[in-house]
């Protein structure tokens, strides 16, 4: 050979996980014949091994650079050879792969659950403990798992026992079968049925306004069987002078008419209820039965011009006028009826106030201008504002401090004048912060509770709504 290859390692190293050995012992002075090469090979093979690395760059620049050879250099004369005997050879440790970093297999990265071979460990040992790491892996995920099973079970059993303890009852009155068997108004009018003497039997009117009702799947008997006093109607007017009722113009439909869904309905409940055992001698029966008393109140939203619609709907409301069913006032006081009729939306208040000794429709103040004389008992009923405008923006689980207490003095300003405060645009979801606004809005005395969820807010208890995170009110 040409040359010998010799190097100096450094200490920080880093090795492959074998040693290639290379025997060399033959000198340029001997003839290379195949039969004396092999007689040298066999001689050494016993007394010297010389172990090469290879050599990275990172170990030369530890070195200071690349090792420089020449043919006069002799193998075994070199202070910093690499050759050791065979025995000693086999007697060496070898040095752990990567002391510095570098790539190794993903055994030798396995040292979690025991895995890790140990030294001077048999195969034998090493596939005993890797086979009871794995059979008691085994058992941690069979235990977690029946746990898991028996902590969803009784999740699941804990929220329907809940869900069937804390729904309320179903109905059984006749607004419920009225409920139930209810078919959109045609041709002929609005949907009839057979008169029952318990129509509101067990239902308790409570203050309640059934936003946009019309919407509901059964537009009033629904708000009336969770016992809302006040609905809400929307009305546009057509070019034949007829109320339709809708919240757009686009979806308006012909059969669907304030008269059809709203003052039919009403005319016939007073009908029956005025000849029933719940009547009184000294004044007109009201709806419920738990209170014959307690006043309806039908707020009519004026979607079309409100001058324009104006006359159209003191006709159709003169027949309930005239049986003194509606709320008025005559000039002095106020006398009260079993249904009282607010006008809001485009609906003109100098045309309300203008009736000054038979007015029987009243107006929906802005709450937030409750301040001004002109709005009073005589010509208002209620006093509204959108509860963002009121209040700002409400997050979390309901309102904070400062909000409250902007509610609180409002609702007493509307107080304070006769009028029932009402905060409509209240969120809806989740679940959690709409029952935390119903809850401050009560807590402050609101008028009436503006509602879509008639179910949850007549008839649920509103702190096991949400119960383990789920939402068990819904927004029926």
């Amino acid at each position: 050979m040409s040359r010998l290859l010799e190097s100096e390692i450094p200490p920080q190293s880093c090795f492959l996980p074998f040693d290639l050995s290379i025997l060399y012992t033959v000198s340029w002075a001997q003839v290379l014949t195949m039969e004396s090469l092999q007689e040298k090979f066999d001689d050494i093979k016993s007394q010297t091994t010389v172990t090469v690395r290879p050599v990275s760059p990172m170990m030369l620049a530890n070195m200071g650079g690349p090792r420089r050879f020449h043919d006069d250099e002799r193998e075994v004369s070199s202070a910093g050879s690499s050759v050791v005997g065979l025995e000693d050879a086999e007697s060496r440790p070898r040095l752990q792969w990567c002391r510095n970093g570098g790539a190794t297999s993903w055994r030798a990265r396995v040292s979690w659950f025991g895995l890790r071979p140990r030294e001077g460990e048999m195969a034998s040992q090493r596939r005993e403990r890797r086979r009871q790491c794995c059979r008691w892996a085994v058992i941690a995920i069979t235990v977690l798992t029946v746990f898991g099973v028996i902590a969803g079970i009784v999740y699941i059993s804990f929220v329907t026992t809940l869900i069937r303890r804390l729904a309320p009852p179903a109905g059984h009155s006749g607004l419920q079968h009225i409920v139930e068997a209810w078919k959109e108004p045609d041709s002929n009018g609005a949907f009839t049925y057979e008169w029952r003497d318990d129509f509101s039997r067990d239902i308790i009117p409570k203050s309640c306004h059934s936003h946009n009702d019309y919407w509901r799947p059964v537009p009033l008997y629904m708000a009336l069987a969770a016992g809302c006093v006040s609905f809400e109607a929307d009305i546009w007017l057509t070019d034949d002078s007829e109320l339709l009722v809708s919240h757009s113009w686009k979806s308006t439909r012909s059969a669907r008419t304030l008269r059809s869904l709203y003052l039919d309905p009403l005319t016939n409940i007073f009908t029956h209820r005025n000849i029933s055992t719940a009547s009184t001698s000294d004044r007109e029966t009201g709806v419920f039965d738990s209170d014959p008393n307690a006043s309806t109140i039908l707020l009519i939203d004026f979607k079309s011009n409100g001058t324009a619609t104006w006359p159209v709907l003191l006709s159709q409301l003169q027949p309930l006028r005239d049986n003194n069913w509606l709320t008025y006032f005559n000039g002095t006081d106020i006398i009260p009826g079993p249904l009282t009729i607010v006008g809001t939306g485009n609906a003109s208040f100098d045309l309300i106030n203008a009736n000054s000794s038979n007015r029987f429709i009243f107006f929906d103040a802005p709450l937030l201008s409750i301040s001004d004389a002109k709005y009073n008992t005589t010509n208002s009923f209620y006093a509204s504002t959108n509860l963002k405008a009121a209040v700002g923006s409400v997050w979390g689980r309901g309102m904070s401090g400062s909000q409250f207490d902007a509610v609180k003095q409002q609702v007493q300003a509307a107080e304070a004048k006769g009028l029932k405060s009402r905060y409509w645009d209240t969120p809806g979801w989740p679940v959690g912060l709409r029952d935390g606004v119903w809850r401050n809005l009560m807590d402050a005395g609101v008028g009436v509770l503006n509602v879509d969820a008639l179910v949850s807010a007549t008839s649920w208890n509103w702190g096991w709504c949400v119960v383990a995170g789920i939402a068990l009110c819904g927004h029926s």
